[in-house]
């Protein structure tokens, strides 16, 4: 028998042994809780300290693993504990590093438990993996083309306070940079809604269908651009690639100063959505290579609250550009296009002075030439990350992906259900947003007053999606919390269908206001789909696809109201009801979905020895790779 098969029997007796209560392994000042309660003696706990502490650093981790492979054999041992020692070490504290992460949003707001004390910054934050092994640890090695392969080092070891400190300096450098990049790209596809409150469409000669013909043109060809983007961005690097687009889209959307009419409305909107369509999926991928599971959700709600700031800045912006018209003889919203092209253009131009390819390269003979870290901040920021999740050291960050990978990843039917969320959660609020201006000004508004009230929505929908991201993290249950949203929108969708005509136009304001101000899931889908992919190949490809349904729901939406429906929309909106009614039961199925596939392969892993389960995880690289291994566990 080998020695972590002793060790697992010898862990297996100790723990059947233990009374209800709590089961503490230490190793280097960092606990391990298994099965946690309050109810054991607070002299016992002191016992055992101390019996720890007396013990060797070879002792210690003997336990440690011994502990990692008792739990296989647990039948009702949890979720998170078997994706442990199926290498899902993300999994494992994804609790704890989700109550950390938020801490530090709210502490950031001076908002807390003042009385809870401060993590000693002297710990070790070095989170238990599956590198603890040696006998698991050789089958998660990175493959040789790895970029930061040469700062792995399974047994390297940093304290919370070195993290800590590194994770502010990410922030500060990748997350900002994300954020301000994010804010580009909505203030270029967002500006025609600031353009239609100054006579737009009639200046150009078109009507409204025009308009949602432009719009479908639009979400077409962002749709389309997705994974070409994405397959260049994997073969040239996201650090190249994202700000050539960036410059490029910023270009074309300064361009439309020199609009003529349909004609060239609807070719700038298709040039606009082939070299934006990429963006998100090479931005989201690309985070995730600097931060952990955990992390993650925060920084995409972040992330995608930059939307919504735009929204709140692209009205004020307008304002003042609006009232250019007749300078030079040129309407407002020509001024208006120009003068956000440029801000674009800067932006671009900075993003392609900033972004780096990984953590381990981050010299520019120019710019950086000693780089941002340091040997020591290097191999933390990668092992960090790689014992959080493994499978991202599966590919080279500049390695194209090929049309086989892209086959598999496409056909893998457990990430279907997330991609049929991307399809269906805008749809209900998508209309009435993408008219709101438009309506305002039919409720009688002018074109200053139509600007100004399009930025309360926005300010709810950051808070609102900050509050339910929060939730989910908490929760650790995704369907249950996007599905709020649904709930959220379909009585203001109600309303809107059966307001009487000629109601009061502030009645109408305030119930788009509330349904305008929905939770956004998005961060918390683009969330589930990393965490359910298990492998760069189908991140990379899932994070594309679920975009795509994303910009397909869009195709979808933008002809639901319609020029013989309008101003009240009473078909559109009773079309709407309907949609959102649906989407509370598709929700319900896919969390059923997820549960049924984890119950089973739960029972068969149940029915699997001890050194069965070991043998598996030695031969996972083959059939099982990804989340079609037995032993990992879907989200829900």
């Amino acid at each position: 028998m080998t020695q972590t098969s002793s060790n697992a029997a010898e862990a297996t007796s100790r723990t059947d042994t233990v009374a209800p209560g709590t089961h503490t392994v230490r190793r280097a000042s960092t606990e391990i809780d298994i099965d946690a309660s309050a109810s054991e003696a607070s002299s016992g706990e002191d016992a055992e300290k101390k019996a720890i502490e007396a013990r060797t650093e070879e002792e210690i981790q003997r336990e440690h693993l011994s502990v990692i492979a008792a739990l296989a054999r647990e039948p009702d041992a949890k979720r998170e504990d078997l994706a442990r020692v199926a290498g899902n070490a993300h999994d494992v504290t994804a609790a704890k590093e989700d109550e950390t992460t938020i801490s530090q949003l709210l502490s950031a707001f001076g908002i807390g438990n003042k009385n809870k004390p401060k993590p000693n910054p002297e710990d070790i934050a070095t989170q238990p993996s599956v590198y603890d092994d040696p006998n698991l640890s050789k089958f998660f090695t990175p493959t040789k083309g790895y970029e930061n392969l040469h700062r792995f080092d399974p047994s390297f070891t940093w304290t919370k306070g070195e993290e800590s400190r590194l994770i502010k300096r990410l922030d500060w450098r990748i997350t900002a940079w994300a954020c301000l990049a994010f804010f580009a790209l909505d203030l270029g596809r967002g500006n025609l809604s600031q353009a239609n409150t100054d006579n737009f469409i009639p200046d150009l000669g078109m009507r409204r269908n025009d308009y949602n013909l432009g719009n479908t043109i639009y979400q077409v060809s962002f749709l389309l651009a997705e994974i070409p983007s994405q397959m260049i961005s994997k073969r040239l690097g996201a650090d190249r690639w994202i700000p050539f687009i960036m410059i490029a889209w910023s270009i074309v959307s300064g361009a439309q100063f020199f609009l003529s009419g349909r004609t060239s409305f609807l070719v700038t909107r298709c040039l606009l959505g082939l070299l934006q369509g990429g963006f998100i999926p090479e931005a989201v991928l690309y985070l995730t290579y600097f931060f952990k599971t955990a992390e993650l959700p925060l920084r995409l709600a972040i992330f995608w609250a930059m939307r919504r700031v735009a929204d709140i800045v692209a009205p004020l912006l307008a304002l003042g550009l609006l009232q250019m018209r007749g300078v030079l003889g040129y309407e407002g919203w020509r001024w208006l296009f120009l003068m956000e092209g440029i801000i674009m253009l800067i932006i671009g131009i900075y993003s392609a002075c900033t972004m780096v390819a990984s953590a381990t390269q981050t010299k520019n003979k120019f710019l950086r030439p000693n780089g941002w870290f340091n040997e020591q901040e290097e191999k933390v920021l990668v092992m960090r990350v790689l014992r959080d999740d493994p499978s991202k050291g599966d590919l080279h960050n500049r390695q194209p992906v090929t049309p086989k990978m892209l086959l598999k990843a496409l056909s893998d039917w457990h990430m279907w259900p997330l991609y049929v969320c991307g399809l269906i959660w805008e749809m209900p609020a998508g209309p009435p947003d993408q008219y709101f201006t438009l309506i305002l000004t039919d409720l009688g508004f002018d074109t200053n007053e139509s600007n100004l009230l399009s930025i309360p929505p926005q300010v709810g929908a950051i808070l609102s999606m900050f509050f339910f991201t929060y939730i989910s993290i908490v929760l650790s249950r995704k369907a249950f919390v996007a599905v709020w949203t649904q709930i959220w929108m379909l009585p203001c969708l109600v309303a809107l269908a059966t307001l009487p005509t000629g109601a009061n136009p502030w009645s109408k304001f305030a119930i788009l206001t509330v349904l305008l101000s929905f939770p956004s899931p998005h961060p918390v889908h683009v969330g589930w789909c990393s965490q359910n992919s298990n492998s760069v190949r189908t991140r990379a490809i899932s994070a594309c696809v679920y975009n795509m349904m994303t910009q397909l729901g869009r195709v979808i939406y933008s002809n639901i109201y319609r020029e013989d429906d309008e101003p009240e929309y009473r078909r559109g909106n009773r079309t709407l009801v309907a949609i959102c009614s649906m989407n509370i039961c598709i929700y319900a199925l896919i969390s059923l979905f997820y549960t049924l596939v984890n119950r089973h392969r739960s029972r068969k892993w149940d029915a699997m020895t001890k050194e069965e389960q070991l043998e598996y995880m030695s031969r996972a690289d083959g059939k099982a790779l990804g989340n079609k291994r037995l032993d990992f566990r879907f989200a829900w």
